[in-house]
């Protein structure tokens, strides 16, 4: 291969890495004491007085963990230095784990595969940090929301209290209460404006960015997106839309709705399989259909999937981490939306089809 055709090669490859890098959110943050017990772990490991975790992006270095010397650490004859990558379940190499000591000596067989087990809890922390975090966000912004569409209601018995208290003749009992429905209204209300007045500095906004966005383009997307993860498992994804599904959602939101969906898909499908994608269309609904022939739900599984950290039958055909958050994390930007997700099994290796439907205006 050409130097040329090498570089546009690896174009796409770049662009994702550092992408996954942003999503993590730990290029050019402090150290994290979680991370320099990973790195402690190494340097006892080992037996040496230098570790570290570090993340790269672009040519900038970001040093996460450090015990001992300073990054970088020279690779020479003279000093003895053995690293592992840190590769995000995706297979994206987002950094490196290492340990280094300033006398010559040799790494073990068992030293070097435990310290690959130290990168896996770099990434678990990683994983499990992000989970997290997009499950609050989807939930805080669906509950601000709800505040936002409490707040036309309460508007309403504010003016209508006031009119009341303003009716000439009106009864003397009955203009006190409403005076007193008036004075609670506005006090409701001026509360109500101040969480999303702090929610708008927290996150710019909370509602939907109503916007034009095809399905079928955001599908191929997300699909590109998880490239690695299926060829990983050699498994084929058949976005069965001829034509343009086009709504007015959020595009961000929606992204990582069919993200959380399609990626469960993968996880819970063996190797080879299949994974369609289709959809149906109502008067003023979009119904995308994500099916796989995977592992399959119970009839108990069923009643609980979409509880908080709900305990499954279902397993990842390769132990990948389920954290049971991805799917509430999709409900919960669905009900933004205005739409309903749902799911059917058949039963136990049998497949399952998730359902999202969504308004198109």
């Amino acid at each position: 291969m050409h130097t040329d055709q090498a570089a546009n090669h690896q174009q796409p490859y770049q662009t994702l890495r550092l992408a996954k890098l942003a999503y993590y959110d730990i290029a050019d943050t402090p150290a994290e004491h979680a991370f320099d017990q990973i790195s402690q772990l190494a340097a006892a490991i080992f037996n040496v007085p230098n570790a570290g975790i570090c993340f790269q992006a672009g040519e900038e270095i970001f040093v996460k963990s450090q015990i001992g010397l300073t990054w970088p650490v020279k690779n020479d004859e003279s000093v003895f230095f053995a690293a592992a990558p840190i590769l995000s379940p995706d297979g994206f190499d987002i950094g490196l784990i290492y340990v280094a000591d300033d006398q010559h000596k040799q790494a073990t067989e068992k030293q070097l595969n435990m310290l690959k087990l130290l990168a896996d809890m770099a990434v678990e922390k990683l994983e499990s940090r992000i989970a997290i975090r997009k499950t609050f966000r989807a939930y805080d912004d669906r509950l601000h929301v709800l505040i936002h569409d409490l707040k036309n209601p309460m508007t309403t018995i504010l003016l209508q209290s006031e009119l009341l208290g303003r009716i000439p003749g009106g009864d003397e009992k009955a203009i006190t209460i409403a005076g007193k429905i008036n004075a609670q209204s506005k006090k409701m209300i001026d509360n109500l404006n101040g969480i999303l007045s702090n929610a708008r500095k927290e996150t710019h906004s909370f509602k939907p960015k109503k916007e034009k966005v095809d399905l079928r383009t955001l599908i191929e997307e997300v699909k590109n997106n998880l490239d690695l993860n299926i060829k990983g498992k050699n498994q084929t994804i058949l976005i069965d839309i001829e034509n343009p599904a086009e709504i007015f959602g959020d595009r961000d939101k929606l992204k990582m709705i069919f993200s959380e969906l399609i990626h469960n898909a993968i996880k819970f499908s063996p190797v080879d399989k299949e994974i369609v994608i289709s959809h149906q269309t109502a008067e003023n609904e979009i119904t995308i259909v994500i099916k796989d022939f995977g592992v399959g739900l119970t009839t108990d599984d069923l009643e609980k999937i979409f509880l908080k950290f709900p305990r499954l039958s279902a397993v990842a055909t390769r132990s990948e981490n389920a954290y049971g958050l991805g799917l509430i994390t999709a409900n919960a930007l669905i009900d933004i939306h205005k739409g309903k997700l749902r799911v059917e099994s058949e039963g136990k290796d049998l497949g399952t089809t998730f359902f999202v439907s969504i308004p198109i205006k």
